[in-house]
């Protein structure tokens, strides 16, 4: 079943590629029952010492444990475990990165109060300029407590990291099954969408550093984070194990 419709989604992206004039440059399919070390990293821990609770008051605990390869997925599962949660939290920094092109995922998110799925990225020189002045390209963001809501956001130096730009789209059915999100990214813009749909468009005209870190090579991300000031400060702690599960990720240039 899977396969009929991956064949069905690739005809459609065939035609958009088409039209787009771009070619697909990279993909993880999660094939086998490894995460693939060769581009993908580990973050563990809580943050500490430099950016405890992640720069966002998060409660989890990041391991290399709390996911699993199978069939075609990743799923990345958010545990209580006695007094802690658990979750993973995996980046392609310093081995795939990119500038520009269309970057989608396709994935079925995880429910209830406290759990906060995304699926993002950050500018590649973040070690030498830090955060917000690296940039950050927030293609999905979901959180519990605002169900049927998806947030795309992007976060620069303008204002001093929180949201330079960003939009709140109501989704009804987001939480059944898959759902693309993807960005279109070049010299002047950045366009989000979610299944196809153009839901926001970032388009300044004085696009100086403050404004526009995105003339450079950025990374992706993908984790599950617990509680923080986004996602909590609440956790229902009733609601674990919670999954969030990938299909794919692609990039277009």
């Amino acid at each position: 079943m899977k396969k009929i419709i991956v064949s069905l989604f690739m005809l459609s992206q065939i035609s958009w590629g088409q039209q787009k004039e771009r070619k697909l440059v990279w993909e993880e399919n999660f094939e086998g029952t490894q995460l693939n070390t060769v581009v993908w990293n580990y973050e563990l821990g809580d943050g500490c010492p430099n950016v405890c609770g992640w720069g966002n008051n998060e409660r989890e605990i990041y391991t290399q444990t709390n996911h699993l390869v199978k069939d075609g997925y990743l799923t990345i599962e958010a545990r209580k475990e006695g007094n802690k949660y658990t979750s993973t939290r995996i980046t392609t920094a310093g081995k795939k990165e990119f500038q520009y092109g269309r970057i989608e995922a396709r994935a079925k998110l995880p429910v209830g109060q406290g759990i906060w799925p995304a699926f993002w990225m950050l500018g590649a020189n973040i070690g030498k300029v830090g955060w917000p002045l690296c940039g950050e390209i927030d293609i999905l963001e979901y959180v519990g407590k605002n169900p049927h809501q998806v947030y795309t956001t992007l976060h620069t130096t303008a204002n001093h990291g929180d949201h330079a730009s960003s939009k709140v789209t109501e989704f009804p059915t987001i939480e059944e099954g898959f759902h693309t999100y993807a960005v279109e990214w070049d010299a002047t813009k950045i366009e989000f969408f979610v299944d196809n749909q153009s839901v926001y468009v970032f388009a300044p005209k004085e696009r100086t550093p403050e404004v526009w870190p995105f003339d450079q090579q950025f990374f992706i991300l993908v984790n599950m984070a617990v509680g923080g000031n986004f996602g909590g400060p609440e956790v229902d702690d009733t609601i674990f194990p919670q999954r969030y599960v990938i299909d794919y990720i692609r990039v277009y240039q």
